[in-house]
């Protein structure tokens, strides 16, 4: 599945509270969603290789899985 992720998460990432947390984690953690996501949803208690955890907001279009935003903890 191809893993679409927006410029506002991935400006996120260069923000304090993302601190550690990369695009290949985001990838990853969106891959790991099973099914299908109709509207955007909040997906919590992702791992980054670094270890900081993080929510990723996602949905499915018909491009591929588009990564809304990242909340980092």
């Amino acid at each position: 599945m191809r893993i679409l992720i927006t410029e506002h998460a991935r400006k996120r990432l260069r923000d304090l509270r993302q601190e550690k947390v990369t695009a290949a984690d985001i990838i990853n953690a969106a891959r790991e969603i099973p099914g299908k996501i109709p509207t955007a949803t909040r997906f919590r208690g992702f791992f980054a290789e670094s270890g900081r955890v993080f929510d990723i907001v996602a949905k499915d279009i018909p491009q591929g899985r588009l990564v809304i935003t990242v909340i980092g903890k």
